[in-house]
Parts: C-alpha cells; structure tokens; sequence
C-alpha cells in the first residue's frame, strides 16, 4: 500500500527530529526509506517550501520527496494529488491536518494520524510486518554526510 505523506506536519510528531533543524527533511526521509524497504511501500513526502520546488534529489524508486513552490503549499499539492489518484482507496494518507483528513475522507482514502505513523517508524515494525529493527536506528555515517552535503550543510 502506498503512503502520501504530509512531511512537516510528520516531523512535528517525531520525538527525535525537530521542525527547527536544518536538515529535518533529510533525517525524515531516511527514516521513510527504512520503513519502505521494510513495508515493501511506496512513500510520496511533500513538503512545503524549502529546497526547489518539485521533484527533489532525495527521491528514490521508493520514496518521491516534492517540495512546494513558493506561490503554492503543501496541502494544496497533496489536496491535487488526492484528486488525482485513480485509486484512492489503495492509498494512505498520513497527516493531523483536519482539513486534508476530511478531504482524503471524502475520496475514500485511508489515513493515519502522524503521531500515530510516527510511532510506526520508531517500532521499526512496518505496521505488523513482523520484521524487528533496532531499538534507535541510525543512519551509517556515510548516509549522514550524503544528505547533509545534498543540503549544503557542510559548506
């Protein structure tokens, strides 16, 4: 099953990384690569501004980051992609935010509260698939300085 997922709105409930680090975006979607290669799902994070909007260098096949533009946010891009999926019902949304639930509701989606997915990524359990991770994992070292230098952090 495949996750759309509300970038900010998701750090906001993780324990472990804050809306005020710089590189938050990079930490998270580490962390949803994890969870993808264990769920064996797919994962589109939007984010709003940041990066250049679009399409953003830490995609993978597995894990479609966008950034919003700055004429455009977040919930808009995630309101369209809801419109335009075909089937909405294979789909998740992981999001509190109110008015996207409702939105997603009325398309026949699924979703999940972000504490609640945010608990998900910290079990390293992949929702019931059975296969444990470490208590805390962590990116290799090497993981750590590709995003950061991605992000310019090293400048």
């Amino acid at each position: 099953m495949p996750y759309l997922i509300d970038g900010h709105n998701l750090i906001a409930a993780l324990p472990d990384i804050s809306l005020a680090d710089e590189n938050d975006e990079a930490k998270l979607v580490l962390k949803l690569r994890g969870f993808s290669t264990r769920a064996k799902a797919k994962c589109i994070v939007i984010f709003d501004r940041g990066l250049p909007a679009g399409a953003s260098k830490l995609s993978t096949s597995a894990v479609q980051v966008v950034f919003a533009s700055e004429r455009s946010s977040a919930d808009s891009l995630i309101r369209r992609r809801i419109s335009q999926t075909r089937d909405a019902r294979n789909w998740t949304l992981v999001s509190s935010d109110r008015e996207i639930v409702g939105f997603a509701r009325r398309q026949n989606m699924r979703h999940l509260g972000a504490a609640e997915f945010a608990r998900q990524l910290g079990q390293g359990d992949a929702a019931g698939s059975g296969v444990a991770s470490p208590e805390k994992p962590t990116p290799s070292e090497d993981d750590t300085d590709h995003w950061l230098a991605q992000f310019g952090a090293d400048e």
